[in-house]
């Protein structure tokens, strides 16, 4: 059970409203891709979920008197779409492509991250370095805070209960400035940080103005290196500079041993990726290997959810459009959207693999947007529109990725096929001719048991050159 009580405010003020009167009882849900893996691994249930993922005109980035704004619920996909961030936060555009899987992505918002406060989590010292700051709004007014005074230690900030984040910006960068930001983790995709590095530097010709460095995974919180980027303000970048700077980062983090990796050796990458990021940098290659569209598995749409009008709240029964029919799901707002799907609906093609966003299996269209239903809170989908795969077949003919997955032999055993094609469905709908890198992308937040990726990739391609 995720809560007892499941609200959708329909306006800022009503959210901070409910905060405020709940507080410790509650919780807010953006993108839940954290709330609801916590619950999973046994935390207790709130007694109130306060769903904010469709407030209205909270999921844009603004340029304003100097400052770029972040909206609480602007996801990792959007950020990573947004022209204002490519241009001025090329450091937080990478951080949040290294977020988890696409459909992770298209839920989990920047501002989450922050809120989670994991000292793995990839955006904050992109954030950090970048100079930003975050604002905090409850019924008792709003406070801007400094981000390296909103963190406390591992998952614990100054926010307060009856608290949420509003608004996150940061200065307008001169243009003289650069950065990156580069992550070691144990796979390519869904991967958490053993080490992350964001790096900014302010050059002047070839001299460096000013250095941040900022490390992630290896301190409760995030760290800067402030001796390190001694070593490199007022000075060319040179190779023999960058390897005194990496050595020097060593005076700055303090990582742990654990089951992902051990101290030596998160020191060790520590000096590796920065000794990456700053030769890079160097030469201008920062942005070196990024690719003009890259795949979101937004299907049709721009990546951005309806806003709730209309519906009532608390949500018990949840109402929605489900495979093209309107369906109530009894009450189901207690349940993750996967549960609600199987149990409530009896529709049993999407699986459940993991039940915490790793494997894919769970994949469903939330309002056009591939996402995990595993991490959706049902009470998401009241006045929503979910497609699974029973309902991508139209006129009893199935789609072309359906087809092509029989005629590939891409089927194997079946468990983890109705998530692929789910994913390779969007991706088609996205990108009618994707190339097979593109293709690769789509299905990188999808596991296959069975290990057959090639005939998969075949068959997605396949579908996409016969249309």
């Amino acid at each position: 059970m995720l809560c007892r009580r499941y609200l959708i405010p329909a306006t800022l003020d009503d959210a901070l409203a409910a905060l405020a009167e709940h507080g410790h009882h509650a919780r807010l849900v953006a993108g839940g891709t954290d709330v609801l893996v916590e619950i999973e691994f046994g935390a207790p249930p709130p007694e109130v979920l306060i769903d904010i993922s469709r407030l209205p005109g909270l999921d844009t980035v603004t340029l304003a008197d100097g400052w770029i704004h972040i909206g609480p619920l602007v996801t990792h996909n959007l950020a990573v779409a947004d022209p204002l961030l490519q241009r001025h936060a090329w450091p937080l555009v990478r951080a949040c492509w290294e977020v988890g899987a696409p459909q992770i992505r298209n839920r989990g918002t920047i501002a989450g991250n922050l809120v989670t406060a994991s000292p793995a989590n990839d955006t904050i010292p992109a954030l950090w370095v970048l100079g930003a700051e975050v604002t905090l709004a409850s019924v008792r007014g709003r406070r801007t805070v400094p981000l390296p005074d909103f963190f406390l230690g591992v998952r614990r900030t100054v926010r307060q209960p009856d608290e949420m984040v509003v608004d996150i910006r940061f200065p307008v960068p001169p243009a003289t400035a650069r950065g990156m930001f580069i992550k070691a983790g144990l796979r390519r995709a869904q991967a958490i940080s053993l080490v992350n590095i964001a790096a900014w530097l302010d050059v002047e010709g070839e001299v460096v103005r000013e250095a941040r460095l900022a490390f992630g995974a290896v301190a409760p919180t995030i760290v800067r290196a402030p001796a390190a980027e001694a070593i490199l303000v007022g000075h060319p970048l040179t190779p023999e500079r960058i390897a005194v700077a990496a050595e020097r980062i060593q005076e700055a983090i303090r990582p742990i041993d654990d089951v992902r990796a051990s101290a030596v050796y998160r020191r060790h990458l520590a000096g590796v990726i920065t000794r990456r990021a700053l030769t890079l940098l160097a030469a201008g290659r920062e942005r070196e290997g990024w690719i003009d569209r890259p795949v979101m598995l937004w299907g049709r749409t721009d990546g951005r959810f309806p806003a709730a009008t209309g519906l009532e709240s608390p949500v018990s029964d949840v109402h929605c459009l489900l495979n093209g029919r309107p369906t109530v799901l009894p009450d189901a707002a207690h349940l993750t959207l996967l549960e609600a799907l199987r149990e409530r609906g009896h529709l049993p093609g999407t699986k459940e693999g993991c039940a915490e966003g790793e494997c894919g299996a769970c994949t469903v269209w939330l309002d056009g947007i591939a996402v995990m239903s595993c991490l959706v809170p049902a009470g998401r989908a009241h006045g929503a529109e979910v497609v699974t795969i029973e309902g991508l077949a139209a006129d009893g003919q199935l789609h072309p990725v359906q087809e092509r997955f029989v005629t590939a032999g891409a089927v194997q055993c079946g468990f983890c096929t109705p998530g692929l094609i789910m994913a390779a469905a969007s991706l088609l709908a996205e990108q009618p001719r994707p190339t097979r890198s593109q293709a690769l992308e789509a299905i990188a937040g999808n596991l296959c048991r069975c290990t057959g990726y090639v005939k998969i990739l075949d068959a997605i391609v396949a579908a996409a050159q016969e249309g």
